[in-house]
Order: structure tokens, then C-alpha cells, then sequence
């Protein structure tokens, strides 16, 4: 008989406020799980509008992979959601070089959006890094949020409007 697995538990790392899970999916990359992604709420996420929607996105990573290609690949995703220019894209990638480290299954990051264009990062609840943009907040979370992801069947899922 296999254990029962237990329900996934809202990241501490956003803090005491209650938080409940919206929803849930996995990202596929050629068919192999690449990570599950879990959109944390205090109350429903409004799709439209979650750049000003105080939220977490953890990412629990099913395999290894290079903290750079992670922050390159985030920035080309970002570039799927609004144009931004070389300077911002540089600035960026810098940001995100140092907020993720290299992961191996099993590890957690953890991106926090307060809704006023603050967002921390944390890799297995160590803070990385902070910054307060809000241009940068609602490129980098629209990668799983806007209408504009390139993995819509994962947006739907974690915004909870899949079954």
C-alpha cells in the first residue's frame, strides 16, 4: 500500500498572513517534469490583474539545473510579455543571476509579489534577493500569469481554471 502524500503547505517564507493554494501544475520541457508550480494566495488572484495582487509563486524543482540558465531563460520569457530595452534586459539577468542558484531536485524557490511592485526571492526559504520594480514584477510573474505565457495550460492550472 503506497503513503498517502500529504497536501502541499503554503511557503513561510511569505510570512504569518494565511495563504491558500490556488492551484497547481507541472511544467514539461520534451515530456520530462521540469518543475511544479503552486500559486499562493490570501485571497483569489484575479488573472487580469495580478501584477497589483499581493501573491507567491513557489517552483519545487524536479531536477538539476544552472542557476544562469534559469535567470537567461527568464528574461527571453519576459520578452514574450512586453518589450523592454538592452539596458533593462542586462539589469535584469544580473538580478535574477544572483536571486537563483543552481537547483537540484527537490529545491524550492520561492518568488514573493506584495502587489506595489516589490518582489523577494528565496532559494529553500534563504533569501536571495529584493528589489521594488514594478515593470520587472509584472514581466518576470507574467512568465506564468499573463495571457501571453508560453505555457497557457500551466497558467490555468495555477490560476485554478483547470480541473
Amino acid at each position: 500500500m503506497t503513503p498517502a502524500l500529504s497536501a502541499p503547505q503554503p511557503p513561510a517564507e511569505f510570512g504569518h498572513s494565511p495563504l491558500r493554494l490556488q492551484g497547481s501544475g507541472v511544467m514539461r520541457f520534451f515530456g520530462l517534469r521540469v518543475y511544479e508550480a503552486r500559486l499562493w494566495v490570501k485571497s483569489t488572484l484575479d488573472a487580469n490583474h495580478y501584477a497589483s495582487s499581493e501573491f507567491a509563486l513557489e517552483l519545487v524543482y524536479d531536477r538539476r539545473l544552472e542557476g544562469k540558465a534559469i535567470a537567461e531563460r527568464s528574461v527571453a520569457e519576459m520578452r514574450r510579455i512586453g518589450e523592454f530595452d538592452e539596458a533593462k534586459a542586462k539589469a535584469w539577468l544580473d538580478l535574477m543571476s544572483r536571486a537563483f542558484p543552481d537547483v537540484a531536485a527537490g529545491d524550492r524557490l520561492v518568488g514573493i509579489n506584495d502587489g506595489l511592485g516589490g518582489v523577494r526571492f528565496f532559494h529553500n526559504a534563504r533569501l536571495t534577493v529584493e528589489t521594488v520594480d514594478a515593470e520587472y514584477a509584472r514581466l518576470f510573474f507574467g512568465i506564468w500569469l499573463s495571457p501571453k505565457t508560453s505555457a497557457p495550460a500551466l497558467r490555468e492550472a495555477i490560476l485554478g481554471l483547470t480541473s
